[in-house]
This record gives C-alpha cells, structure tokens and sequence, in this order.
C-alpha cells in the first residue's frame, strides 16, 4: 500500500484492521471502527482533500475509540439509564396542592386561635409536640380522662372549623 493511497487488496485492508487494533487496544472492534472511519473519510473527501487516506482513517478510527471509552466511563459514573431518568416522577405536590394546604393550615391556625388556652396547650402538646396522654396529664397535673377530653374537643371542634369554612 502506498502513501496516499486506500489499500486495495484484503490484505492491505487487514493490516489497516491490525493497526487499528493495536492503537485502540480493541482488536475486536477494530473493523467496526474502521468501516465507521471509512464512511466519515468519503463524507470528508466530498470536500477536502485528504493526502494520506489510510492514516486518515486509523485517526479517525483511534478518535472513535476515544470517545466511545469516554461515553462508556459516563454512563458507567451515571446510576440511572436514560429511561429510568424519563420514568421519574416528581414527588413534590403540585402549586395548587400547596396553596390549599397552605390555606387549610391558615383556617387550622384560625380554628386553634378559637379554642381556650388551656384546650389548646394540650391538644398542641398532643399532637405537635408527641405526648402521650399520661405524660402530659403528669405535666399538667391533671388526670388522663382530662387530657383525653380536651384533645377530643379539640379535634372535633377542628373538624367542624374546617369543614364549616
């Protein structure tokens, strides 16, 4: 094969396969890249001239290679394939989720504004703050049964405050 020349033989073409073998360290891809290089070395004669044809497309080849090791590295480094990024699903609620929440929690905040201090201490620390019954009873000094009273109330008249609204 000479300089400047695409080998015409198959024997020219296996000593191109060879070279691209050993410069990509993939031998057996060698020919899948050099037919790809082939076909980007006709779209680029179609407009330039190329000296050395046969090294044109042992560089494209090996440049083929290269990227296709740095595609592989990414999607490697990337947990999630393309179609599990399309299949994800937004977990926050919609804007007109939040504005009703948000208005709900005003008309809550309206509704415990409306009970007595002392029903809404404990209905508070019921419910905000974790307590067991018998834990705040001991807090307040109160029994149990007035603990469980007051968070009921509380609850219910809740319930009808925001059903009313």
């Amino acid at each position: 094969m000479s300089k400047g020349r695409l080998p015409e033989d198959r024997l020219g073409w296996r000593a191109l396969v060879r070279r691209v073998g050993w410069a990509t360290r993939r031998p057996g891809q060698a020919e899948d890249l050099l037919h790809s290089a082939f076909l980007r070395l006709e779209e680029y004669r179609s407009r330039h001239t190329v000296e050395n044809p046969a090294a044109f497309l042992v560089r494209v080849a090996v440049n083929m290679a290269i990227d296709e090791r740095r595609h592989e590295r990414i999607r490697a480094e990337t947990p999630e394939s393309i179609h599990d990024l399309v299949d994800l699903s937004d977990d926050q609620p919609l804007q007109d989720e939040v504005l009703a929440a948000r208005e709900r929690l005003e008309r809550v905040k309206d509704g415990l504004a409306e009970l007595s201090p002392r029903t809404r201490e404990i209905f508070l620390m019921h419910r905000i703050e974790g307590l067991k019954y018998r834990e705040i009873a001991a807090q307040l000094g109160i029994t149990v049964s007035a603990v469980e009273k007051h968070v009921a109330r509380a609850a219910l008249f809740l319930i009808e405050w925001i059903e009313g609204w």
